[in-house]
């Protein structure tokens, strides 16, 4: 369908800035930083708090979101876009109330290690780490350890594919879903349909994209390592339930649709939701596009019901 035309002036809001592909890191990382201005207001909650814990490379901070209620809240640990190399805990800190308030969950957000200066697999061990970490001290969260959830948008969708990976083969903890926004599932090359169709014009490039996976990898031979590309997992049985969100603008819809698809075939419930008419990181814009509420509101609808299930 159309390009949504409440996408469409935001896109043309951002005429003239600067490709992030062209510029050095630390510039890009302003320009994303600068969006937080743009955001609507997110929705009210309990509480927010830190927490520092030990990181595998040193400290690694925790923001913690409490909904309002009593606990003990389910609990889900969350992790930010964009592209390994982007973006924060206070990019992402309007997302994780959003999903805070709608899922009636408590949210760990996980400011992992980011590329280039902390190469793969080092924000995934991060991920593994905090997930462990909120799972063994749910209690003095107010949390409810039978019922855990992994979430992420883009890049941090990929950190939660491949944390449940991780969890299932490594060790726990049980989750009970993982809740995948337009995810990072597979290496660029050789790249898929929508990697053409949407290779720019659209936010988020083909080209930025070669630029996210140059900085995140020590070698493009790591692209096949299914911690790097859970796309290329050879086994996706025994995974938690997923709900798998994508954008019909974004150079990623076809591989998180693939996984997607992957996940069914290997016994997963999974429900795959297209959103037609956006691009890639729309559900940044709740309160300023519509369809950014209405896939928040799915998303918080679908973790109400895997929260639901048998503890």
């Amino acid at each position: 369908m159309p390009l949504d035309p409440q996408i469409r002036a935001l896109l043309d809001k951002g005429a003239g800035v600067p490709a992030t592909h062209t510029l050095p890191v630390a510039a890009a990382r302003a320009q994303y930083e600068a969006r937080i201005a743009l955001m609507a207001p997110a929705a009210d909650i309990a509480g927010v708090r830190e927490e520092t814990i030990d990181g595998p490379g040193g400290p690694l901070r925790i923001r913690l979101y409490t909904p309002h209620g009593t606990g003990h809240f389910p609990l889900l640990v969350f992790f930010h876009g964009s592209g390994f190399v982007l973006c924060s805990l206070d990019t992402h800190d309007g997302m994780c109330r959003n999903l805070c308030a709608g899922a009636r969950c408590l949210v760990a957000s996980v400011d992992y290690r980011l590329a280039p200066e902390h190469k793969f697999p080092a924000g995934i061990e991060d991920c593994l780490r905090a997930t462990r970490w909120a799972a063994a001290h749910a209690a003095a969260l107010n949390a409810d350890a039978t019922h855990i959830a992994v979430a992420g948008d883009s890049a941090g969708g990929n950190m939660a594919a491949v944390t449940a990976l991780r969890v299932r083969d490594e060790g726990g903890p049980v989750l009970c879903g993982q809740l995948l926004l337009y995810p990072v599932t597979d290496y660029h090359t050789p790249g898929t349909p929508s990697y053409e169709q949407n290779a720019e014009g659209y936010g988020l490039t083909r080209d930025t994209m070669k630029w996210f996976w140059a900085h995140y990898l020590n070698d493009a031979s790591e692209g096949a390592h299914p911690h790097a590309a859970p796309l290329r997992a050879p086994d996706l049985s025994g995974l938690p339930p997923a709900l798998v969100v994508t954008a019909e603008y974004d150079p990623l819809r076809d591989e998180g649709e693939a996984y997607a698809e992957k996940l069914k075939a290997a016994g997963v419930p999974t429900t795959l939701r297209r959103y037609d008419g956006v691009n890639h990181g729309f559900m940044f814009w709740v309160g300023v596009v519509a369809k950014a509420g209405a896939a928040m509101d799915e998303a918080c609808a679908w973790l109400r019901g895997v929260f639901a299930g048998p503890r």
